[in-house]
Parts: structure tokens; sequence; C-alpha cells
């Protein structure tokens, strides 16, 4: 995938909305980083002439100089090792992992030390470091290309964990999180990155925030990342057969928004939490729990979860079995106790 340049603004005079890839979002996001901010160095493998394997960084080096973005070593741990370095020297690093399981080496230095500086120095260092993911399946990749490793970093204090599902929300979550001063693992769906949407480079998105993705008055479904045009397919169709979906894309997954989702969770008094990843001890089961807390007074029926299996992700071929697709979401639905006589059934 090479993005097309004249499809996307250059310059501050180009106009703010556009229609465009998510893909060309990321990149234009980091291209609009790099030239209002000195401090934005964009770093990784294969991200320089190549563009990334995804090819979101496309043209960056090109356009302003290998000092701005430019290839690292096949060492993760380097990678991330780097970016600590650089941020406590002032800079603000923006690495890309290559694929979500390929960030796993830089693990211990994500939660021992992007994680903890803050704290460690009580804010006397801070860590504006942005750790860009490509994550979850979709793609038809083989091993370790194709991993939801989420609940990984939204279990560590002291990472904001984000997940965007449209163009917009990857353009202005991304450079949210540039900006911010602490340190963000911002999660890019695969699966995504060639859908297209308007993009409007005015607006502000705050991380932290979830938003609603579509109104409906009998059942509240909570995605994020990929399995948010999943849960506005079963919508759709759902709507079809007389019932209306509220879809809210949690899109922060760390901090979580608990205020948007009790109360959309509390009008509808059902919920389902749809997310590609294992369901064991996952995000999913978390969004679960606090519904249940908050919401446990107001709910017509148990809080359901569509989730991928408990298994190591499927091969290319066996993908569209393991992900969460329209019918689960609507057989989850269908189990929330629509009538005095009816059991719910395990969807997962």
């Amino acid at each position: 995938m090479t993005i097309a340049h004249d499809d996307i603004r250059l310059d501050a005079d180009a106009p703010t909305m556009q229609t465009m890839t998510m893909a060309a979002a990321l990149n234009l996001a980091l291209a609009d980083a790099i030239r209002e901010d000195p401090a934005v160095v964009v770093f990784g493998e294969d991200v320089g002439a190549l563009g990334g394997v995804f090819r979101i960084t496309d043209g960056l080096t090109e356009r302003f100089g290998e000092d701005r973005c430019f290839d690292t070593p096949l060492a993760e741990s380097g990678i991330v090792g780097t970016a600590v370095g650089m941020a406590m020297n002032g800079l603000r690093p923006v690495v890309e992992m290559q694929f979500d399981a390929f960030a796993l080496p830089a693990f211990e230095q994500i939660v021992s030390h992007v994680a903890k500086l803050g704290n460690r120095t009580r804010g006397a260092t801070r860590m504006p470091i942005v750790i860009r993911v490509p994550f979850g399946g979709g793609i038809g990749g083989v091993e370790h290309h194709c991993d939801s490793s989420e609940a990984y970093y939204a279990h560590t204090p002291g990472l904001t964990v984000v997940a965007p599902s449209t163009p917009q929300d990857a353009y202005s979550m991304l450079r949210a999180a540039i900006a911010s001063p602490d340190p963000v693992i911002f999660l890019e769906p695969k699966k995504l990155y060639w859908s297209k949407g308007e993009v409007d480079t005015t607006q502000v998105t705050h991380l932290g925030t979830a938003r609603i993705a579509r109104e409906g008055t009998d059942v509240t479904v909570l995605a994020y990342a990929a399995m948010v045009p999943v849960a506005l397919e079963a919508a759709e169709i759902a709507a079809s057969e007389g019932r209306s979906v509220q879809v809210i894309d949690v899109r922060s997954l760390s901090p979580f928004d608990d205020q948007l989702v009790t109360a959309a969770v509390r009008a509808t008094g059902r919920a389902v939490v749809v997310a590609e990843a294992p369901g064991y001890v996952s995000v999913a089961g978390e969004i679960q729990a606090r519904v249940f807390e908050r919401c446990f007074e107001y709910l017509e029926a148990p809080v359901r979860r569509v989730t991928g299996f408990d298994t190591p992700f499927a091969p290319p071929k066996l993908e569209h079995f393991y992900l969460p697709d329209a019918d689960r979401v609507l057989d989850a639905i269908d189990s929330l106790h629509w009538d005095d006589d009816a059991e719910a059934g395990a969807v997962r």
C-alpha cells in the first residue's frame, strides 16, 4: 500500500476537511506533528525509505529528512530504550512497533521505565512517548502478526492506551497522543487501515473519552477498534428486526470513560461487550465488570461478552472463525431476556 500524497494535506493552507483512509489519516497526523513541533521524531523498523510495512510513514523521510524520521536496527527493546533517553532530553519520540507481537521484546522497557519514570521521579521526568502498535487480525497474517495485546498495556499503571476505529479518530487521537506529556500506547487496528472516512484536522479529541457511534434505546453494544464496524453492522441488522441498538466506541481503554458508558447502559438497561482479544482476563472482562458495578440496579439482563476464543490466534484461512462477527453479536443481543421465558445462552 502506498499513500497518495496528492490525496492528503501537505501544508497549512490546504482544506481542513478531507476524505481519506485511516492509513492516510495517521500519515497526515505524523506529518503535521513533525512540521509543527521540532521536538517530534519518528523512528522504527523500516519506517524511513520504505515508509513502514503498512506505509503509515510513507514520504516522511523524504519531506522532513532523516533526522526527523529514520530507520532503526531490528531491536525493539533498543528502540524503546532510545525513546526513553530522547524523552528525558526534551524530545517527543513516536516509535513504531512493526507488528503487535513484535513489541513484546520491548515490554520490559515499556512497563519498567516508560510507564514508571514519571512516578519514580515525582513528576520531575516526564515521558512524552507515543508507541504505535499495529494490532489485531483481519488481514490474513501469520503467527506473531495478528495479536491483540491490549490487556497487557491497559493493566499497567502509567500508560494511556487508546485504539481508534475511524480515520477521524486516527488523526485527532494521534495528534493528542503526541501532544501528551505522558506515554501513550497507540493501538492501530490493521484491518481498518484501508477504511475511509472524513477527517477534519481542526477537530479535537480528548484522550480518555468514549464516543457514541450510533444512537439506540433497547441495548448498548460496547466495542473498540476493528469491532466497532462489526457492532454497527449488527445494529443495522437488528434495526431491520425491530430492535434499536446503541453502539459506543470505547476507543480509550485506559483511562476508561466510565461516565459516558454508565449513562449509556443505564439508559437502555442491556449491554453487550465486543472485543476480538481472548475473553479470559481481558479488557472486555474489565468493561463488563465496570458496567455491572455501576449499572446493576438498571440492568434488565446480565451483561454479555462476545470475544475471540481463548486460544492462540487462528491461521489465516481460519481467522474468520475466530474473529467475532455480526451474527455472534446478534446472538448475544438475542440472549438478553427479551421476554420472561427466554434463557440466556453462552455466546463466547
